[in-house]
């Protein structure tokens, strides 16, 4: 900020504006551009729009020779240095100063309304500008005021690092055996499954096969017939008989 002062920006240039004598203001509502004589300017030329340092300069300058006309310096916006009208957006109202302490008050106009928002924006966009600068500058101020953390060593003050230590550490604690894995418990034994023990089936021998075979196929020589029972239920009986004592034997059947 100490070199601000040392050079001038330009902020906006319009090659014609008009500048308009203004009666004396009414009331407290304000200025009105209707009231003004329009169609005859007092003066036409070119307006620059200046920064140095925190302040805006408004400079109406001839477009042709650019002798200064008037200067309006702006030290805030919005305020008393550049009002509005309350009719128009085209159309502003100034304090000029000749340089002596004196002032004026003269009625500033745009032929295009384009050219006006410009004007208002570059003169917004200053003072925000200014703002920021002077918020950065507060904090910068605190921040130096601030006590310090001092992190530096004392005198005669050590650290100790015990980076061996750390590294045997790790390495015994990798060579231990991780626990192996339970992997899931085989099934039960299909027997011990219901508590009911099934019946084993004896499957025929080749010998038996054999035999069963050849006496099935044997039509020449036909068995003696056996002799017929007197008991008719006699072979049914028999095997009922020996059907439950096999199960009874076998053991798969439980009765209580």
């Amino acid at each position: 900020m100490a070199d601000d002062n040392s050079y001038e920006s330009m902020l906006c240039v319009k090659p014609e504006v008009h500048v308009y004598r203004i009666p004396p203001r009414a009331s407290n509502r304000g200025y009105r551009a209707a009231d003004w004589k329009l169609d005859e300017p007092a003066w036409s030329g070119r307006m620059k729009i200046t920064a140095k340092g925190k302040l805006a300069y408004i400079k109406l300058e001839d477009k042709n020779t650019g002798e200064l006309f008037a200067q309006a310096p702006v030290e805030q916006y919005p305020g008393c240095v550049v009002e509005s009208v309350t009719d128009s957006s085209r159309y502003f109202v100034i304090r000029i100063e000749d340089g002596n302490g004196r002032h004026a008050f003269i009625g500033l106009g745009f032929a295009d309304r384009g050219d006006s928002f410009d004007f208002n924006v570059a003169l917004q966009d200053h003072f925000k500008w200014v703002k920021q600068e002077g918020e950065l500058a507060k904090q910068e101020a605190s921040e130096s005021t601030a006590p310090k953390l001092d992190l530096r060593f004392k005198e005669g003050q050590t650290i100790k690092i015990s980076i061996g230590q750390n590294i045997k550490k790790k390495e015994a604690g990798g060579a231990k055996s991780r626990p192996m894995a339970m992997g899931p418990l085989p099934p039960p034994p299909a027997g011990k499954v219901g508590g009911v023990i099934p019946p084993t089936v004896e499957q025929p021998t080749v010998s038996t096969v054999q035999t069963t075979a050849a006496s099935l196929l044997d039509f020449g020589s036909p068995g003696p017939a056996a002799p017929p029972s007197a008991d008719v239920w006699g072979d049914f009986t028999s095997a009922g008989s020996n059907s439950s004592k096999d199960a009874v034997q076998s053991g798969w059947v439980q009765f209580s």
